[in-house]
């Protein structure tokens, strides 16, 4: 029985076991299940298994599924948090903002296959999307899954959004230069090939082409573009990420900053910068911000306040300005 169950280990991939290989191997049909089930393997869903002891995460999940069904992409939420495209709101993989990896285990995935017809949902947490229009170059290679790019993702994702700060979050995400689940990445993408991507006379695109308008590359997280289209829509302008110096010649970049009223705005929130230890980096950056010659005022303000005391944001800030220009 030991040399069975080593033979299955060999033959998984990414410790992943398809039923189908098992009959293979030899085990007879109609009394797997049972053997495999008794020997610690893991059911992940019909027809995969994943081998005694493996974390059955979302990647392993969206493996079993590929190896089922080769002809099926990681899109939309999946992709996302393949390439870590912050993604605001929602239910799948991917969703919410940049929760910690473990959390999202039994979270719906999301595939993508070209063909023609409706989305759909199966009992074991899949959706599929449809698509007439997947071409190879929208597909990329990511930690051993096939993906859409970050590109055809993004555009996925924001022609869908139900709204402008769903799609901007992710827009912005893209473009930037970011820190997402303690993993430090460059910009996925640029504008121009976004421009391209939703260019495309698909449902959506028209809408999503005026919210790419309102991306920021120079934003540093979610809460600073929710933050952004609030201020936005109040009437507020302004710098997004300017380079600041204290006396002392530091160099820093405040989230916000009215140059002429000298008011600084910052957003904090561990559970958004990545750990305690980065908001307590962010603590320590407001006496450094005071010392630089263009602020006058530092304004903080939590994730929290921005995702749902908006109104008060907004209030505090314009209070304050009035001040500073009185």
């Amino acid at each position: 029985m030991a040399g069975e169950t080593e033979e299955l280990v060999r033959i998984a991939r990414g410790g992943v076991l398809l039923t189908v290989w098992a009959y293979g191997a030899g085990w007879p049909q109609g009394r797997v299940a049972g053997r495999l089930h008794a020997e610690g393997w893991q059911r992940i869903c019909r027809g995969a298994w994943a081998a005694p002891g493996k974390d059955v995460d979302w990647r392993v999940r969206a493996r079993a599924h590929q190896l089922l069904r080769p002809e099926l992409v990681c899109s939309h939420g999946t992709a996302a948090a393949l390439h870590r495209i912050e993604v605001l709101g929602g239910r799948g993989v991917g969703a919410g903002v940049g929760p910690p990896v473990g959390q999202e285990a039994r979270e719906e995935l999301d595939f993508t296959v070209p063909r023609p017809g409706a989305s759909s949902r199966t009992a074991e947490g899949v959706r599929v999307h449809s698509t007439e229009f997947l071409a190879e170059g929208d597909c990329v290679m990511r930690g051993g899954l096939r993906a859409t790019s970050p590109a055809r993702t993004v555009g996925d994702l924001i022609r869908g959004c139900g709204t402008r700060e769903r799609a901007v979050v992710v827009a912005d995400s893209a473009l930037s230069r970011r820190t997402v689940r303690g993993i430090r990445r460059e910009p996925l993408v640029h504008r121009e090939e976004l421009a391209v991507e939703l260019s495309a006379p698909r449902p959506g695109a028209a809408r999503a082409r005026r919210w790419l308008r309102l991306a920021d590359p120079a934003c540093g997280s979610p809460a600073e573009t929710v933050a952004r289209l609030r201020m936005r829509d109040a009437g507020l302008r302004p710098e997004s990420q300017p380079l600041l110096h204290t006396r002392a010649g530091r160099s820093l970049r405040p989230d916000f900053l009215f140059r002429v009223e000298g008011l600084a705005v910052e957003i904090e929130g561990y559970a958004f910068h990545g750990s305690r230890q980065a908001h307590d980096r962010d603590i320590r950056r407001y006496n450094e911000l005071a010392d630089c010659p263009e602020v006058r005022r530092v304004l903080r303000f939590t994730a929290r306040d921005v995702f749902h005391r908006p109104d008060s944001v907004i209030a505090t800030i314009w209070g304050v300005l009035g001040q500073l220009g009185s």
